[in-house]
């Protein structure tokens, strides 16, 4: 049996920090990095329980030479990791970005609505795949699926001929994988139900209830957000907004001093789930503030206006969302479902 490879790593960094401590005559302290990738966090985890400070280092935020085509091989990424890890442990912490590691138990709390959401993808993809191959023989109206044998027999391509008989198959198929898709689904409702029925002096699960109870916000988007969000303590509403990528880049260069577009350096998952939910928010939450602030700023604007304003709403959202789940502090105007 092979030995696994997180062992082999701390066999050679206990030879490695032995062989120095021979050398200074001292104890000396061990510290690594590693880039955030396909690894996940394990390989953190592993390194603090052998007491070794470990780092993870974001791999977008490491600055590289852009003068000419770069050279890319791993003596050259390990040394500019040394670097960077040599900067940021004598207390530059400017260099580069490391990660904030979660609990192992606040990583798998993330999965079911991650889940959720590539299986929403899976059942569009069929969904969109039915309609192509309908399309292709005249037919704009998918069967039901209660009763789609029936309804498939009684189709019609647009010269009056029946489904070919290999075409009705392949779309009987896809149908079945549809079927499928559509009860995971439904299984993993259930289970966020029942995790908050669970737990429910949960710190999290309390926010997601907290969340649940606004018009406008259901199940799956309180989850999304806490789970991806509001799990995290935040000192101010900038930081707040920084970690999900919807604060605005300056551009200052002598007299010129103004705002581009979002960083968009944060969650990609929480920011789009945001702008979803502002969207509804100005179907929904009509009477709130933070509708009147968007109807007020856009008035009948159309295009491009539009979607700037509606980032910006789902900036004030959040943090207005933060405040309620932190203080119970209801934002203006905002109508609450009944207990």
């Amino acid at each position: 049996m092979s030995t696994p490879r997180g062992a082999l790593q701390l066999d050679l960094l206990t030879d490695l920090s032995s062989q120095v401590i021979a050398r200074l005559g001292q104890p000396v302290s061990v510290v690594c990095c590693f880039e955030a990738g396909r690894d996940g966090f394990w390989l953190h985890r592993s390194r603090l329980a052998h007491g070794v400070d470990c780092h993870v280092i974001e791999p977008a935020s490491i600055l590289v030479n852009r003068r000419a085509r770069r050279a890319k091989t791993d003596r050259l990424d390990t040394e500019g990791m040394l670097r960077l890890l040599a900067a940021w442990s004598g207390g530059d912490h400017q260099v580069c970005s490391m990660v904030r590691v979660p609990s192992p138990e606040a990583e798998d709390a993330r999965r079911p609505h991650r889940e959720r959401e590539h299986l929403v993808q899976e059942r569009t993809r069929y969904e969109n795949r039915i309609l192509a191959l309908l399309a292709t023989q005249g037919i704009r109206q998918r069967p039901s699926l209660r009763t789609w044998d029936r309804d498939l027999a009684a189709l019609r391509a647009g010269d009056g001929r029946p489904l070919p008989p290999l075409l009705a198959r392949e779309l009987d198929r896809l149908r079945r994988r549809l079927v499928l898709t559509m009860e995971l689904i439904r299984e993993l409702d259930g289970e966020r139900d029942g995790a908050l029925e669970a737990a429910p002096q949960d710190t999290d699960n309390q926010k997601i209830v907290t969340l649940r109870r606004i018009r406008g916000i259901g199940e799956n988007f309180a989850a999304v957000l806490v789970r991806e969000v509001l799990y995290r303590s935040f000192a101010n509403r900038k930081q707040l907004a920084s970690y999900v990528g919807l604060t605005p880049t300056p551009f200052q260069s002598g007299s010129i001093d103004r705002d581009r577009r979002i960083g968009r350096a944060g969650n990609t998952r929480a920011r789009t789930t945001l702008i979803q939910l502002a969207w509804l928010w100005l179907r929904y939450q009509p009477d709130s503030e933070l509708a009147g602030w968007f109807r007020r700023r856009v008035g009948a604007l159309e295009g491009r206006t539009r979607r700037i304003a509606i980032v910006a709403l789902a900036r004030k959202l959040l943090i207005a969302l933060w405040r309620y789940t932190e203080t119970s502090q209801v934002p203006d105007g905002v109508v609450l479902r009944a207990a």
